[in-house]
């Protein structure tokens, strides 16, 4: 049993950041609130991990009689089920076996490859092919992975090498009948990086919910968030959107929004930012997003979209598709595919070098993004 203690007011304010090569979002758990012991906060535990490249947070109420150790264990079983089937780093993973089959040999997918497979499908598709898991050759052929160079812009690659890439960026080359997954075309292969990680989210708040009825969490990887119910405050939980400031780090960071959960709904949210890998040329910012349509760098694309969705991975992967877009098509088919979205772009011109200055940027919000945000200051 725990200890009471004498009633007296105290102040409780929680702040976590996390950055990622392409975002940084702090998690405003809540807003200061003054408590008194008297009503004091539930119990909230909190879990961290690495995965995907990256690492996990978690902030959730603990149950009565409920084993920390075991709910750890559990989260980090379910995320190793999925690195095993989708992540490329692995060589005997589902996907890589995927990627080294000829064109109509069979492979057999568990049920997270095929979850993963259906959205990409659907975003590919309602997104006229911005999203599409099969774009890694033209990454490879501009050379643009984790890092990216005036060099390559400077000599870029021929319209003979585009060509080639382009040939195996063929989503419509990938077959699924029931579980059972093939390819027409020899040479093409899937990579899921744009959307696992907000699956993952999705896989872990299903355990907290499903598997120890856990209704007040927040999780996040590496930027990607699902949360519910309220945090330690007794409040929605907040999520603060960060300004694209090229170069900034968490302690610098200048917040330009905040996106709070609708009270009694999950919030499902992704963030997708071009600021943290693009580069100036010739008086134009280039992102390392690649357009499969083009199979050149975007050009003009807004330096952050965040889209809140009925999960974390489809909100991932339109995210990622909207910054495949040049910024007036990605407001356009958000706005048609009526998905809640806020962009941030500079406030003098879309596709111009990010500025220092938190007033020299501006949000753009859809119908459905400012409905969700109805009543809320930013």
């Amino acid at each position: 049993m725990k200890n009471s203690k004498p009633c007296a007011s105290y102040t409780f304010g929680n702040s976590y950041a996390f950055n990622n090569k392409a975002i940084v979002i702090t998690f405003s758990i809540a807003s200061l609130l003054s408590l008194s012991a008297c009503q004091q906060a539930p119990e909230y535990n909190y879990l961290s991990g690495e995965t995907m490249g990256t690492s996990y947070h978690i902030s959730y109420q603990l149950p009565d009689d409920t084993d920390e150790s075991e709910i750890q264990t559990a989260i980090d079983q379910r995320l190793e089920q999925i690195n095993d089937s989708m992540s490329t780093y692995i060589d005997n993973s589902t996907i890589s076996t995927f990627n080294r089959l000829t064109a109509d040999t069979p492979l057999t997918i568990d049920a997270d490859f095929s979850h993963v497979l259906q959205i990409s499908r659907q975003v590919y598709e309602q997104s006229a092919g911005a999203f599409d898991p099969t774009v890694m050759p033209l990454i490879e052929t501009w050379g643009f992975g984790s890092t990216m160079t005036v060099e390559r812009l400077q000599s870029p690659p021929t319209a003979l090498e585009i060509a080639e890439a382009k040939a195996l960026v063929d989503f419509d080359s990938i077959v699924q009948k029931d579980n059972v997954l093939y390819k027409t075309k020899d040479g093409v292969g899937l990579d899921f990086s744009a959307v696992a990680k907000g699956y993952g989210v999705d896989v872990i708040a299903d355990v907290l919910r499903q598997d120890y009825s856990i209704r007040n969490y927040m999780v996040e990887i590496g930027g990607e968030v699902a949360t519910s119910g309220v945090s330690v405050q007794k409040q929605p939980w907040q999520i603060a959107i960060d300004a694209p400031i090229e170069d900034s780090t968490v302690r610098e960071r200048q917040t330009i929004a905040a996106i709070r959960q609708p009270v009694g709904s999950a919030m499902h949210l992704a963030t997708s930012g071009n600021y943290r890998n693009s580069i100036t040329f010739d008086g134009k910012r280039y992102s390392h997003t690649i357009d499969p349509t083009t199979g050149e760098p975007i050009v003009g694309g807004a330096p952050s979209v965040t889209i809140a969705a009925d999960s974390v991975a489809l909100a991932d992967a339109w995210a990622t598709a909207l910054t495949a877009m040049p910024y007036d098509k990605a407001l356009m088919t958000a706005k048609q595919q009526n998905l809640a979205a806020l962009f941030v772009i500079n406030a003098n011109k879309a596709d111009e070098v990010g500025s220092n200055r938190l007033e020299n940027w501006k949000m753009v919000q859809t119908p459905a993004m400012k409905t969700l945000r109805a009543g809320q200051v930013d």
